[in-house]
């Protein structure tokens, strides 16, 4: 049985940044896709991107020209860089692998003064 790893959130200050880390595990399976998805208190979870391994990255509309999605060199890592937080994104950001029907526990972003 498989497994994500997230990792990344935090608390952070309006227009700041935060890096979040996803690993699917085992390693031995070749990840395709990932996507990450929010829930904020309160409310539906929402897609945020989706990332292929052809090097394609897709975007909400509310993240686009500001979170870049990424992989790492280790193998089934990825990245998801946001930037210039805004304070309606406190929620918990998950990592998806479609192909495995996989989804982790989440990990908390707050954005506060």
């Amino acid at each position: 049985q498989g497994q994500i790893e997230e990792s990344g959130g935090g608390l952070v200050q309006p227009g700041g940044s935060l890096t979040l880390a996803c690993v699917v595990r085992p390693l031995s399976f070749n990840i395709y896709e990932v996507q990450w998805h929010r829930q904020a208190p309160g409310q539906r979870r929402e897609w945020v991107a989706s990332m292929y391994g052809n090097g394609v990255t897709n975007y909400a509309d509310s993240a686009r020209g500001r979170f870049a999605g990424m992989r790492g060199s280790a193998k089934n890592t990825f990245y998801l860089q946001m930037n210039n937080l805004e304070l309606g994104e406190t929620a918990d950001y998950y990592c998806h692998a479609p192909s495995r029907n996989y989804w982790g526990r989440g990990t908390r972003v707050t954005v506060s003064s």
